[in-house]
């Protein structure tokens, strides 16, 4: 009996046991929620310090404005004044400027506000402490010819004014049969030359190291001198000493330091470049001074021989300055945050070195969203790119670095005519790009005592108290908030990773330094193979980042995957572009990596090596790897050869090869839809934006497998998706976007509410009183409106002049409240409503399509509604040019518009402002 007591106890605990590991494999059950916002969430703004005329009582001001209107940071750049204010002007890091940063940091942190500095005023970097012997430096090569036996009769010096710290390097005779002859211990210190030909007629060329001569753009007061030289440690180091002085080695609760993108004009050299280049590439250059000035653009020699040099460049700025300034950002606990679009060096290596790689967008792109305004007249003729974007998300992507920023909307519109939903879809590809981070440009200090419009910065979007957008501004920044809140946690989630060819960029025999810039990818990154790849599996609907050689010599593969950095998303497969040339290590590395278990593409094989030194060993050793390769040729244009335990596939057509691989694009992009993922843990997330004309109403096909949520980041509603066939039902208007979060736990989120069928539209008729509340020059007198237009086409003179809010009230008649949801159609709004239902606050629609629904505010019978607009600057920065107020006045560059031409608003016709409807509401069952 005891024996089977015991059995039963034993069954019994075992039972137990089993429903507690069954209780344990169930999903867990989950109410999906947006993330906390965190300040580094929200977006932050550039802050122009103009003649760092700044002060503790105006700093808390401005400061309270930026938190209530949900900025998460300031990122402090001092630049030129205001004129007849000079008074108020502090040095740059003088102990009042100090002072104030400590005070700034201090006040900004009790509002849960981050604070980013530029490690500088204006740009680039440079000030007073650069004397000529730090400044950036340029070479200049003189050239000179001899016959037999002659002597030269002119001393050997820089002719170029202006060059009184020029320093000779090399002295390099040429004969007639090619013989090179090294003249500098022939040269007296009186610059005369000591020697002669002993045959033939010879050609010498001097090299000197001489100065840009280039002075720190925007100089801020304190802040004016020469521009440093990047390539040079030393230099660097007497820059950054400036700082650490006046910081007293403390940290001063900089979150992050800043550098702009890279504008130093014409420095060309370093004087240790010699010595670098031969210990980097292995020869001599100052052998090869003749062609390295040459003009011949089609020379191949030539070509390798200044794509030698553009490597020297590369590595004495990303060693001497990039990692040189980070190292010193780390000794006083910040970071840096650093645009290296513009430099003359490999762009992902320059950006994957600081802790936040930031690219920048100029100009306005084109969207096909209905009713976005475009005016050819107030826009510059530059489309950003989310290619040259996606170089600085890769950089954080592949390095395992959660943020990635974006100076935004630089140039966006003309001046004072930028709206917020001008401003949303530029936003919306940023992120699309990969950017998780953005930074208005910007916002300019200005005190409260200064006239509107305050001062201004000549190439910003005013994203200011002084804009009459303003009392709207926390829908933009909310909006932005909720994305970043997603697309900031986790990891990217991204299945390809694309080598960049950049010894193909280098390899061009034209010109000497090559400066990647935004301005340029015209002739940079759109004629090649590689971004022709990359456009198209965009298109397609694949996700991937870009991958230099040095990042590549560091990855590996990790259960047939590629780690490419310990806290990197890994990668299922490595894409080799159409590219002519690959140095034989990249090449090696790239064939262990696929030998240890990784999948490897070839569009097509390389076929040489770059640069000139030990070019025939190198060319045997990458036809060598290249001759190992067995391919075997099975059908569709695809070819694989396997090595160890992974493959080496060559496909022309790259996504014919992933197809055979099962790497499986989304579909989602054939509806229209763009998208990026997001990994966090056991969640996947889509951030959907529709750029299109039309309106999507689809079940989407997506990769990730699970139930679904949606999320709206204009509204913050939430709800669980309906699903078809593991399909996803998704409904977008034309300027929309949604979050899709994708998991297996067990959703407790009630069911999303989907626009069925459309009943009868109520259409708004009664008459709209309209009162306006704040604005300028003069508030004009209330109006009744029987029909809605534009408040500038009333009777009331001063409207056509008026930036501000107003006010429109009406009511409504409800027979029944019968239907599911009900929709407000604001239609044409110019430019952002605030709505109240009976009282209730409905939200802000600050851009296309102005909807939202309004179900819940609704009742039976009668009903109010409130509609607070308001308008653009425009139409009083227009008043006040036609009647010749003076507002601007700056040193230095002024005020220009988009064009950089001096800015006059006179000849502009007046905007539309106001609420112009219809105001329609639609219910739907």
């Amino acid at each position: 009996m005891m024996m089977q007591t015991k059995g039963f106890f034993a069954l019994l605990l075992i039972g137990i046991s089993s429903l507690h590991v069954a209780k344990a494999q169930l999903p867990a059950k989950k109410m999906v929620s947006w993330p906390k916002v965190e300040s580094q969430m929200k977006p932050w703004t550039r802050w122009w310090w103009m003649g760092n005329a700044v002060d503790e009582k105006n700093l808390d001001f401005v400061l309270q404005k930026y938190a209530s209107a949900g900025l998460g940071g300031v990122e402090i750049t001092p630049i030129y004044g205001a004129v007849g204010f000079e008074k108020q002007y502090l040095q740059f890091l003088s102990p009042a400027w100090m002072n104030a940063l400590h005070h700034t940091v201090k006040k900004a942190n009790t509002l849960g506000m981050g604070v980013d500095m530029n490690t500088g005023t204006g740009w680039p970097f440079g000030g007073p402490q650069i004397k000529p012997e730090y400044a950036a430096t340029k070479l200049i090569i003189q050239d000179y010819k001899l016959n037999l036996g002659e002597k030269l009769t002119e001393p050997i010096k820089v002719k170029e004014a202006k060059q009184d710290f020029a320093q000779i390097q090399a002295l390099t005779a040429y004969g007639p049969n090619g013989e090179t002859e090294d003249l500098l211990s022939s040269l007296q210190k009186d610059g005369a030359l000591s020697w002669s030909p002993k045959s033939g007629v010879w050609n010498i060329y001097a090299a000197f190291a001489g100065k840009t001569r280039q002075m720190v753009k925007r100089a801020a007061p304190g802040g004016e001198g020469f521009t440093l030289d990047h390539l040079d440690k030393k230099s660097v180091d007497v820059y950054l000493k400036r700082f650490t002085d006046s910081f007293k080695h403390k940290p001063q609760g900089i979150r992050s330091f800043f550098n702009d993108s890279y504008e130093v004009y014409g420095a060309t050299w370093t004087p240790s470049f010699f010595a670098e280049f031969k210990k980097n590439r292995g020869y001599d250059l100052s052998k090869h001074l003749k062609d390295l000035v040459s003009k011949d653009s089609t020379n191949e020699n030539i070509a390798r021989l200044k794509s030698d040099y553009r490597e020297t460049m590369d590595e004495l700025l990303l060693n001497n300055f990039t990692k040189n300034w980070t190292s010193w950002a780390h000794s006083l606990k910040s970071l840096t945050k650093n645009q290296s679009h513009g430099s003359p060096g490999n762009l992902l290596d320059l950006y994957g070195a600081v802790d936040i790689p930031e690219t920048e967008t100029f100009g306005s792109s084109s969207f096909d969203i209905k009713g976005l305004r475009r005016d050819a007249a107030d826009i510059r003729n530059v489309d950003p790119d989310p290619i040259m974007s996606k170089f600085a998300s890769s950089a954080a992507h592949t390095n395992g670095k959660t943020l990635v920023s974006s100076e935004t909307f630089t140039w966006l519109t003309e001046h004072f005519k930028t709206s917020y939903s001008q401003c949303k879809p530029e936003a919306e590809e940023l992120f699309l790009s990969g950017i998780n981070h953005i930074f208005y440009h910007g916002t300019t200090n200005s005190p409260q005592d200064i006239p509107w419009p305050g001062w201004l910065f000549y190439a910003a979007v005013e994203m200011n108290p002084n804009n009459s957008l303003w009392p709207h501004a926390s829908g933009l920044n909310n909006y932005i908030a909720r994305c970043q809140s997603i697309l900031q946690s986790g990891k990217a989630d991204n299945e390809l990773l694309i080598y960049w060819p950049i010894y193909d960029v280098w390899n061009k025999a034209k010109g000497l330094d090559m400066a990647l810039k935004v301005h340029d990818v015209d002739e940079w990154l759109h004629p090649t193979p590689f971004y022709k790849l990359a456009k198209d599996l965009s298109k397609a609907g694949y996700a991937f980042d870009f991958a230099s050689d040095r990042l590549l010599s560091r990855t590996k593969t990790m259960n047939n995957l590629l780690q490419t950095a310990e806290n990197a998303s890994p990668y299922k497969v490595l894409i080799i572009p159409a590219s002519k040339l690959m140095n034989p290590e990249t090449l090696d590395h790239i064939v262990q990596l696929a030998s240890n278990g990784a999948t490897v593409i070839f569009q097509e094989l390389p076929k040489d090596v770059p640069g000139l030194n030990d070019l025939e060993n190198r060319r045997a050793k990458l036809k060598s790897t290249l001759a190992k390769f067995g391919f075997a040729d099975h059908g569709n244009e695809v070819s694989t050869f396997k090595t160890g335990k992974g493959e080496i596939i060559l496909a022309d057509d790259i996504q014919k090869a992933l197809v055979q691989r099962n790497i499986n694009r989304e579909t989602l992009t054939d509806a229209g839809l763009k998208f990026i993922r997001r990994k966090n843990n056991n969640e996947t997330f889509y951030y959907l934006v529709n750029h299109t004309a039309k309106d999507i109403d689809t079940y989407l096909n997506i990769n990730a497998k699970g139930k679904a949520v949606i999320l709206d980041p204009q509204s913050g509603l939430i709800g669980l998706a309906a699903m078809q066939n593991n399909k996803v039902r998704v409904q977008i208007k034309s300027g929309e976007t949604l979050f899709l979060n994708v998991s297996n736990a067990l959703l407790q989120n009630t069911a999303w509410t989907y626009l069925n069928k459309a009943g009868t539209t109520i259409n708004l008729t009664n008459p709209w009183a309209l009162h306006f509340t704040t604005g300028g020059p003069e508030l004009p007198a209330d109006q009744k409106l029987d029909k809605l237009i534009s408040w500038t086409e009333l009777k009331d003179p001063k409207l056509a002049a008026f930036s501000g809010t107003g006010v429109y009230t009406t009511n409504f008649n409800l027979s029944a409240k019968s239907a599911k949801e009900y929709i407000l159609n604001l239609n044409q709004v110019d430019e952002s409503a605030r709505v109240w239902i009976n009282d209730q606050e409905v939200g802000i629609l600050w851009s296309i399509p102005f909807q939202a629904r309004i179900g819940k505010y609704l009742r039976a019978g009668n009903n109010t509604i409130k509609v607070e607009v308001v308008n653009l600057m425009a139409n009083r920065i227009r008043d006040m040019d036609l009647k010749k107020i003076q507002w601007r006045n700056y040193h230095e560059i002024n005020f220009v518009n988009i064009d950089y031409k001096p800015f006059d608003a006179s000849n502009w016709a007046v905007m539309p402002s106001g609420l112009i409807g219809p105001v329609t509401i639609t219910p739907y069952n």
